[in-house]
């Protein structure tokens, strides 16, 4: 192996992980979406049992109140009383509080 291929291969690296970088700093997100995902599942025991759960592993911008959150999007399906009830919930991706939970019509 030549040296200069050694050399132009560290620079794509070091380029990539730069650019790795600097995009998740963009991101502000302190906590992965499963976390999220877990932490939301957590809460929810109260209501029932857990039958499936999803999250959109993107953060989306989200706005209430004149703020401007970034957010996890998902779903949480659960029996309560025997039925089969599913939620829609955001979380916020920086804390992970639960900024919104609707309950989907039947």
């Amino acid at each position: 192996m030549s040296w200069k291929r050694f050399i132009v291969g560290v620079g794509i690296g070091v380029a990539a992980a730069w650019f790795t970088k600097d995009q998740m700093d963009k991101t502000e997100c302190n906590i992965s979406p499963e976390r999220a995902l877990k932490m939301v599942k957590r809460k929810m025991k109260d209501f029932g049992s857990i039958d499936g759960s999803w999250i959109h592993m993107i953060a989306e911008d989200f706005r209430q109140d004149g703020l401007t959150y970034q957010v996890y999007r998902g779903g949480v399906s659960c029996t309560i009383d025997g039925q089969l009830h599913a939620f829609e919930f955001l979380v916020d991706a920086t804390s992970g509080s639960v900024l919104k939970l609707k309950k989907q019509d039947d």
